[in-house]
């Protein structure tokens, strides 16, 4: 299995959302980058939701349920989306602030490329986002 963060603006598809759809496909990456993470997403895999512009910080994390397929909302074949259903909401939201002062967490693309709106993450990683998340 491997692991990733999306990034959404809240004001335009929130993680409460995402719960209340309890399915999306994820579109609207105009990225070659993040295409191609998308493209390497396989089906399981775990998915960091975080809040971009408002918020700033991972709220949750969703999963991989339908590997990359045609963007149905353009007929350019050079973009993908990805289908991803909710698994839980975190216990405490993870601000961007926390994730940079946090010396294992220093190499996370988030930190490094923050412009990014997928992106791979380690193991050690989302197990340090998610001990972060429940206070440690």
């Amino acid at each position: 299995m491997n692991y990733w963060l999306v990034k959404s603006e809240p004001v335009k598809y929130p993680w409460e959302q995402l719960v209340a759809d309890k399915r999306t496909f994820w579109d609207g990456v105009r990225n070659y980058a993040a295409r191609n993470h998308l493209r390497a997403m396989a089906k399981g895999d775990q998915v960091l939701f975080y809040h971009s512009n408002e918020g700033m910080c991972v709220v949750g994390i969703a999963k991989v349920v339908k590997t990359a397929y045609q963007d149905p909302t353009t007929d350019d074949t050079n973009w993908v989306v990805v289908d991803l259903a909710p698994v839980k909401a975190l216990k405490n939201p993870v601000p961007l602030a926390a994730i940079k002062a946090d010396p294992l967490l220093q190499q996370l693309p988030l930190v490094r490329i923050p412009r990014l709106s997928v992106m791979p993450v380690l193991p050690a990683e989302f197990d340090r986002i998610i001990e972060l998340s429940q206070g440690k």
